[in-house]
């Protein structure tokens, strides 16, 4: 099957998933309050659903159109704009007529599930497959550092054993928290033995943020070809398994990170490779547009070890992984309102990048487990016609003792729901620039 529909199927069961269980987040808690629900849909039904049967009160269905889901609740004011009902005296089941503590239970509920749906996928994922890391011994060459990163004092080769004054358990995640967390020191161990402690500014994230440069440290990749793609510019060049590079146009490389960000630099399409072949030196030509495939890949020493969790322990561990994910998601939420952080906002297609292009049970659901914490953060948001916004007007009535009229919340509703559509149209906007032009 083709990798976009294996993505496209995960997405879809995903958000399905998703959905169902926030909406019921609403309906449970109005339930338990005797608030009548008229209809519970996963997908929007706009003039016509997929399949719906009604069961007591409630019309249970599926739409046709994939951007979400509701629950219409008698009595309140949403994105159905019931006028007509508003219009009418208020009913004992009616979500305006409970008190304005049970209303924001119900509002919040939603996201609530969406929370704690989120940590308990971590915790199952952790004790049922463990968590991979990677250290010191499963990376022996070291890691790789960007040449504007080594003002810092980092060094090519250097192994990272602590952070903050804390052993450093998976080196492969220094990139996140360098951009995300408050990371003040690290200790290295250079290639000729010596230990440091490195200061790092404050502001790194902003800086790395700004100049582009969001990985600047990688695991070292040796000079060692280790595969040819079939029919590539590599291979017409005669580029061979086995054969060393030694330099790009005249100037040495001594990995092949370093190989990649030398020919990134040059201002020409032709050029040439040196490369050791049997211990003799040879030198290959090249034409290439810059951001084209050679075909070139090398080896790399990286080895990714799992470390096992028992049930309590994954229980813990799964507490504290959902909540850095929610405060790494938190924390880079601030890039949006940026130049180039709205560039990056992806829709659908986005998101259905996060998931593999081959099944895995395992990143399915840690993907949908992120997915849940995204929703979650994004549902609470105070803009109106999504839940944050409900909320917003539920303690201003609780604080002020004042209930916004009617009108005021049908206009909010409107303008909520343009916002949302503008996002909306915007996100994916990016996704199709991205895939024609990128």
């Amino acid at each position: 099957m083709s990798p976009f529909f294996i993505k496209a199927i995960q997405l879809l069961l995903s958000l399905s998933l998703l959905i169902v269980l926030h909406e019921f987040g609403h309906y449970i808690p109005a339930k338990i309050f005797k608030t009548r629900v008229e209809k519970f849909f996963l997908f929007f039904d706009v003039k016509f659903a997929l399949f719906k049967k009604k069961i007591g009160e409630t019309v249970y269905g599926i739409g046709w159109l994939p951007l979400g889901g509701y629950v219409k609740i008698s009595g309140m004011i949403d994105e159905s704009m019931d006028k007509e009902q508003m219009a009418q005296e208020p009913k004992e089941w009616e979500f305006r007529s409970k008190p304005a503590w049970q209303r924001l239970i119900i509002m919040v509920g939603g996201v609530v599930v969406n929370i704690v749906l989120g940590f308990l996928i971590y915790m199952m994922v952790l004790f049922v497959w463990g968590s991979g890391y990677t250290g010191p011994e499963q990376m022996p060459d070291g890691l790789y550092v960007a040449e504007e990163f080594e003002q810092y004092g980092f060094q090519n080769g250097d192994q990272i054993l602590q952070v903050n004054g804390k052993d450093y358990e998976n080196s492969l995640a220094i990139n996140r928290d360098l951009m995300l967390r408050d990371v003040n020191t690290i200790t290295v161990l250079h290639s000729d033995g010596t230990k440091e402690t490195l200061n790092i500014p404050e502001d790194i994230g902003d800086t790395l943020w700004q100049s582009g440069l969001t990985t600047p440290i990688q695991p070292l990749v040796t000079v060692t070809l280790d595969s040819i793609g079939k029919n590539t510019k590599a291979d017409k060049a005669g580029f061979l398994v086995g054969d060393n590079l030694t330099s790009i146009n005249g100037e040495k490389v001594t990995s092949f990170n370093e190989f990649k960000r030398k020919r990134a630099n040059l201002e020409t399409n032709e050029f040439t490779v040196g490369v050791i072949r049997n211990g003799a030196t040879q030198t290959l030509n090249l034409i290439a547009e810059k951001d084209e495939n050679l075909g070139l890949s090398a080896k790399q020493n990286v080895s990714i070890e799992t470390k096992q969790y028992t049930l309590g322990q994954s229980i813990t561990e799964g507490f504290s992984y959902g909540y850095d994910t929610l405060r790494d998601y938190v924390a880079q939420f601030k890039y949006v309102f940026t130049a180039k952080g709205a560039t990056q906002v992806g829709g659908f297609g986005a998101i259905g990048n996060l998931f593999p292009d081959a099944w895995n049970w395992q990143a399915f659901w840690m993907t949908t487990a992120l997915i849940s914490i995204i929703l979650a953060f994004m549902n609470i948001l105070p803009i109106p016609a999504l839940d944050g916004g409900h909320v917003m007007f539920l303690l201003y009535e609780i604080i002020s003792g004042r209930k916004p009229g009617d009108k005021f919340m049908e206009y909010a509703q409107l303008v909520g729901f343009f916002i949302i559509i503008a996002l909306v149209l915007f996100a994916n906007g990016n996704d199709i620039y991205r895939a024609i032009f990128e």
